[in-house]
């Protein structure tokens, strides 16, 4: 195993530093560089993480690394071969395409290692979105966020399947438990939202855009009513940032389903643990394959009943038959766009017997746990930047 050295200098690249599990393991990442004696650099075009981003010891720099304009990205690499040499930067590491393209050409340039995270599915429809995507697999290191991933890469781009490793995703894990969370904080969300006492919360947390699946859940809604379920209520948590008309559409779909009782949307949640600890279950309805889908596991950590579509990487973040035996489930997996089968599976966590639904939460911890720490993460993310570090050295 090799070890990160302090003194080493870490350069990471992202678009924006917005909400989003890519902004997120930015941070945790730059936050152990830091511990581990090292300086962490990123550039983005800033964003509301910026601040918390600074008070880890990071030090963060603007460039408009979110623009795909051919010009741009030229200076872009042009401006990061400048930092590189200024800052005398040992690696550079970038967590998306159009900054990884400026980040690439920096890097061979100074000749230093580049450090890609493949950390979505990216859509590749044509030879030229496959020429776009494939900067993601030209890192002398390439990071997946999951196994699933790591075939996607290896399918598309075979060129690199020597060259990945697979780090899953980490959260917080310690933060997320119900113990760490006040009955202040949550008395004060649940305020916010307005769910009367008593009635039990399922809470689908994700950014309000199409493929996230909100409109399924409102779909599940009203099927569990006409089931005779009228107790539950749906919280849709999460940022339109700047879909308006989508956020529209399903304010427009409450009503006509007449949910209003049944169904909120609360925009932006800042507390994730505190809605966690509202929450009776947690769904998580995509209906295109999550890369990774950190919502499961932050249910799962957080003690919640996790129901997810069952697609992408759900088989190694949510265990559940046929992949493993009954007593190994660790939550629900469900046809991924079927509002019937997710109002089924709503019910069926409903009725669970209280010790089933202990036992079941107990192993969901320990598997996550076990897999997906922001610790673990880090540690095996600067790991690869040490192993890059001795081949340049040795070579």
């Amino acid at each position: 195993m090799q070890q990160f050295k302090p003194g080493t200098t870490v350069l990471q690249v992202i678009p924006d530093l917005n909400s989003g599990g890519a902004e997120r393991t930015t941070l945790d990442v730059a936050r152990a560089i830091v511990d581990a004696g090292g300086t962490a650099l990123v550039v983005s075009q800033g964003g509301q993480m910026v601040a918390e981003l600074e008070a880890s010891g990071a030090e963060h720099i603007v460039l408009p690394v979110k623009s795909k304009n051919p010009v741009t990205l030229f200076r872009n690499a042009d401006a990061l071969k400048e930092l590189i040499t200024e800052r005398k930067t040992d690696i550079i590491h970038a967590r998306s395409r159009a900054p990884a393209w400026s980040a690439l050409r920096a890097a061979r340039l100074a000749r230093i290692p580049f450090v890609t995270t493949y950390h979505g599915t990216y859509k590749q429809s044509n030879a030229l979105k496959s020429l776009y995507n494939s900067v993601m697999a030209r890192g002398d290191a390439v990071i997946a966020n999951s196994r699933f991933i790591a075939d996607l890469i290896t399918a598309r781009h075979p060129f690199a399947a020597r060259k990945i490793t697979v780090i899953p995703r980490g959260s917080d894990l310690k933060g997320l438990a119900p113990e760490s969370v006040s009955a202040l904080r949550q008395q004060a969300l649940k305020d916010s939202w307005g769910v009367p006492a008593g009635k039990p919360i399922v809470l689908n947390m994700a950014r309000l855009t199409a493929w996230k699946g909100q409109k399924v859940v409102i779909e599940a809604m009203a099927s569990l009513r006409d089931m005779g379920h009228r107790d539950p209520v749906a919280i849709l948590a999460g940022d339109a940032q700047g879909r308006d008309s989508y956020a529209a559409e399903l304010k427009q779909m409450i009503a006509e389903n007449e949910l209003q009782d049944q169904v909120r949307l609360v925009g932006h949640c800042s507390d994730v643990p505190a809605a966690l600890a509202l929450a009776d279950m947690s769904v998580v309805a995509s209906v295109e394959p999550e890369a990774f889908g950190r919502a499961a596991v932050e249910a799962q950590a957080a003690g919640v009943p996790v129901i997810v579509s069952d697609h992408g990487a759900v088989p190694e973040t949510v265990l559940a038959p046929p992949e493993v035996a009954e007593d190994e489930r660790t939550g629900w997996r469900v046809v991924p766009d079927d509002a019937m089968a997710l109002a089924v599976a709503i019910n069926s966590v409903l009725a669970q017997e209280p010790g089933m639904l202990e036992a079941m939460k107990a192993r969901a911890l320990d598997h996550v746990h076990r897999n997906f720490s922001v610790e673990r993460m880090c540690s095996r993310t600067l790991e690869v930047y040490a192993g890059l570090l001795d081949q340049a050295a040795s070579g």
